[in-house]
């Protein structure tokens, strides 16, 4: 217990103050580390600032009339270590003004002694107006507690609030609250950094259930819900288990930034599982057992959130409207589907699958009742061998995903319920598994259902605009179902060891051939699975100008069918990863792949004579030049010098580009520069031509890595006349607002300048590592291998991503003596895959000591 504030003259007082709240902060804190007792820690901290900020009130010498009242969390008696103590200054009506300088010079006070107050002055009619017009004050104030001054005022206030308060109002007004903030974090508590508070699961869930139920009288505690029949004793001891569990973890999150944290990012997560003594197993991390019980929690309370939300709006809105039948056991009420009769489930558990079927087929359904979603969480170990052999089961299972609407929210439900990884339990064991590949957001669950509503948007009608192509596909597909299938299965095998995508595949052909598919069909299913990253794989990292590419590639999708349905699922997985790694290049290239994959199959004829594709690109670039007025002759030349490979890098838009700008260059002895935004709308494309020189690359490097754009593609090409003609694309990888016109003229300008031979080389730039990459393990790997018969090598590097990495490689590079041919600079989310087609000088082969000596140096470096 704090013992009590010693009473001197305030001037004397602030440093004992300061010092004595950091003393009891302190004692707390050591009370907490030894006991874990959450409850003790919170109101301990609450009950010491009450008593500290009644001293420096009475302190104050403030007038009577005026009233110090507890808001917010703090007005709960739950105060977090680092969160803001929230204040309400109440003043009559009709004050005086003088005690403006009063109460300024308090709250001066109270930051002096390091209180993080956060405060509002206002008199008892400006506190129903503001309650009146912002529900976020109105639910601050229903937590209000009396802590000094006028106890008549406080009363005063209570009562006006009381009387003001409109639950219908206040009940919309949390749930559009509750659906935005929902919606930050993409509907899901499964996120890989969430936010404790504010994310779906999280306590924020659990707060606004109270909120409304404070406002309807029904009380503020677990306790007194159960009083009032809205849940059970089982259940209030449950949602307090959990409750406490992340209150705990944002404690010990507060004391381990030393700030107000509330995100379990993965600076803290480690620190935490060892602290909660987990232990790293062959299986699992520390730090993923951590994160599984925070992900078990999130999932019960969200599932509560749900319940309690309907059983309220049912209160708040009585009616009495009679049940509408479905069929023989299930009926609807209020537009939620409900069980016929209480042990349905129980005594005819095929019914469960069966409730799940009939929301799609019902769209004017918005969900289930409560009683319904209780009965399903009590039930769902129901679905068990036997359940899953029923072939009654199965084909209602396949009819789930065959239904025209509403199959991404069945799924969803489904796992939200615990259903879907009972029913698939290779699912139920990826549920909560946490993704250390530095590009995935979500868990690997999550990140499945999400690669599955985007194979569903496809087949909205609109949402074509967003891919006119992949809709176009979606619509003609014969069985979307398949698709949906290798949607559930591409994935499910991670983190077993081992190929994910070879144990998922056998998974995929056991449940098809269980569910009774056709041969064709399971075979489909099963190779989408085994080979679900061949076509980003090839896209990203390959050369698709180069027909023996698009050859093997296509030899490798064996038909039609197949490579429609590898590249709806490609552009659905990329798109399912994380927002921040899909792009409009990403988008071309692997539409690029398609497209010359597909020709191929149908033509017939068509093959890999590099010849008849060099004539078809000169061709297509002769006539796009002739629009220009621009002739054969004037171009002639510099075809000639530039060579056939040239023409295999570049498509025809690219060619006709480049010529048409270089006529009057051929032999110029200053660099040539032209930027233009790419047709495509993937980035900026920039062409540098200029006599051949071993540092250009690390020139350019360097260049855009200081104006912070990514190069995403580099093609480099030299001339028979020893001149450089490189191509690169690049993109803003920030948010900022730019005058294009301006920014390429900057870059033809700035770059012009760098490339000048007077100009010095400049170093790589160290940029900070971003944090994720320095907290998240993930090793360098370097392969090298010979291309064909060439001299070529094909380096491979995947590496945390950081400021300055590429221009580091390309200064590697420059001192190794290599000569670079190509580049594809893959980056997903903090993750560089970048592949690179080498040789050494003057293009001979590099001997195997000089291989070994650079990737010795490479692997220092990453």
């Amino acid at each position: 217990m704090p013992q009590a504030l010693p009473d001197t003259p305030h001037a004397s007082l602030a440093k004992d103050w300061r010092q004595q709240l950091h003393a009891r902060q302190h004692a707390l804190q050591e009370a907490f580390e030894q006991s874990g007792n959450t409850t003790a820690l919170l109101k301990g901290h609450s009950k010491f600032v009450d008593q500290l900020l009644q001293a420096l009130w009475q302190d104050a010498g403030l007038n009577q009339d005026v009233c110090l009242i507890a808001v917010g969390g703090y007005g709960r008696g739950e105060l977090f270590p680092h969160s803001d103590v929230d204040l309400l200054i109440l003043l009559p009506d009709n004050y005086d003004s003088a005690l403006d300088r009063q109460i300024e010079a308090l709250v001066g006070t109270f930051w002096d002694i390091g209180l993080a107050v956060g405060h509002s002055v206002r008199t008892l009619s400006e506190c129903a107006d503001e309650a009146s017009k912002d529900v976020t004050v109105q639910t601050n104030l229903l937590e209000s507690r009396w802590l000094a001054g006028h106890k008549q005022l406080y009363a005063e206030f209570q009562a006006a609030f009381a009387a003001n308060m409109n639950t219908q109002a206040f009940f919309e007004a949390k749930m559009l609250e509750q659906r935005q903030r929902h919606a930050k974090f993409n509907h899901t508590p499964y996120n890989l950094e969430p936010n404790i508070k504010e994310s779906p699961g999280g306590l924020r869930d659990l707060q606004t259930i109270l909120w409304i139920t404070r406002s309807l009288g029904l009380g503020s505690a677990w306790s007194t819900l159960v009083k009032h029949g809205l849940i059970s004793p089982q259940e209030a001891r449950q949602i307090r288990r959990h409750e406490q569990y992340l209150q705990m973890l944002r404690i010990r999150l507060h004391y381990l930034a030393k700030r107000r944290e509330d995100r379990l990012i993965f600076d803290f997560q480690n620190d935490l599982a060892k602290q909660l003594n987990h232990v790293t197993s062959r299986s699992k991390r520390a730090s993923e057992q951590l994160m599984h019980n925070y992900y078990r929690s999130a999932k019960f309370i969200h599932l509560m959130n749900e319940i309690l939300l309907q059983l309220l709006r049912e209160k708040i809105y009585p009616n009495a409207a009679p049940a509408v039948l479905i069929n023989d056991h299930f009926e609807a009420r209020n537009n939620l589907l409900d069980a016929r009769y209480s042990a349905l489930l129980q005594k005819n558990p095929t019914t469960i699958l069966e409730s799940f079927l009939l929301l799609e087929q019902h769209p004017e359904l918005t969900g289930m009742s409560p009683t319904l979603l209780r009965t399903l969480y009590r039930v769902k170990k129901l679905v068990n061998r036997d359940f899953r052999q029923n072939p009654v089961n199965k084909q209602l299972f396949l009819d789930i995903l065959k239904q025209p609407d509403g199959v991404t929210h069945a799924l969803r439900r489904m796992n939200r319920y615990g259903i879907l990884g009972n029913y698939i339990p290779a699912f139920g064991r990826i549920v909560g598994q946490m993704q250390h590949d530095l590009f995935h957001v979500y868990t690997v669950d999550e990140h499945i259902l999400n690669v599955l509503r985007n194979l569903r948007r496809f087949a909205l009608p609109e949402l074509a605009h967003e891919f006119p192509l992949c809709s176009q596909l979606f619509m003609q597909f014969d069985k979307p179902y398949l698709l949906y299938l290798g949607a559930l299965f591409h994935d499910i095998a991670k983190g077993r060891g081992g190929d994910h995508s070879t144990l998922g595949a056998v998974d995929a052909k056991r449940f098809c051939k269980a569910h009774g598919l056709n041969r064709e069909d399971s075979e489909l299913v099963a190779w989408l699975v085994e080979a679900h990253l061949i076509m980003s794989s090839t896209a990203q990292k390959a050369d698709l100008s180069d027909p023996l590419v698009i050859e093997n590639f296509a030899r490798q999708m064996g038909s039609e069918r197949r490579l429609t349905a590898l590249y709806l699922l490609t552009v659905a997985d990329i798109r399912g990863t994380s927002p921040a790694v899909w792009n409009a290049w990403k988008a071309k290239l692997l539409e690029n792949l398609f497209t010359a994959a597909q020709r191929l199959m149908r033509d017939a004829s068509a093959n890999a004579d590099c010849n008849i594709e060099i004539k078809l690109r000169q061709q297509q670039a002769e006539e796009t030049l002739s629009y220009y007025g621009i002739k054969k002759p004037s171009y002639q030349p510099l075809w000639e010098q530039l060579g056939s490979s040239y023409f295999l890098k570049h498509t025809s838009q690219e060619i006709a580009w480049h010529s048409r700008l270089l006529l009057p260059h051929l032999n110029t002895e200053k660099p040539i520069v032209r930027a233009r935004l790419s047709p495509a709308g993937d980035g900026i494309q920039t062409m540098i031509y200029m006599r051949d020189r071993d540092d250009l690359f690390a020139r350019i490097c360097s260049f855009f890595d200081r104006m912070s754009y990514n190069i995403q593609e580099a093609r480099i090409h030299t001339s028979r006349h020893g001149y450089a003609l490189d191509s690169f694309l690049v993109a803003d990888q920030s948010s900022k607002s730019v005058v294009y016109r301006d920014l390429l003229n900057f870059i033809e300008y700035e770059l012009t300048q760098k490339l000048m031979p007077e100009q010095p080389l400049e170093t790589p730039l160290q940029g900070r590592l971003n944090r994720q990459v320095k907290h998240m393990p993930i090793s360098a790997t370097i392969h090298l291998q010979r291309e064909g018969q060439s001299n070529y090598h094909l380096l491979d590097i995947v590496a945390g991503d950081r400021p300055g990495l590429l221009s580091q490689l390309a200064h590697t590079f420059l001192a190794h003596g290599i000569h670079l041919h190509t580049a594809k600079i893959n980056t997903l989310g903090n993750r560089a895959e970048d592949t690179f087609l080498i040789s050494g000088k003057s293009g001979q082969a590099l001997t195997d000591s000089a291989l070994q000596k650079l990737k010795e140096d490479l692997s220092r470096q990453l």
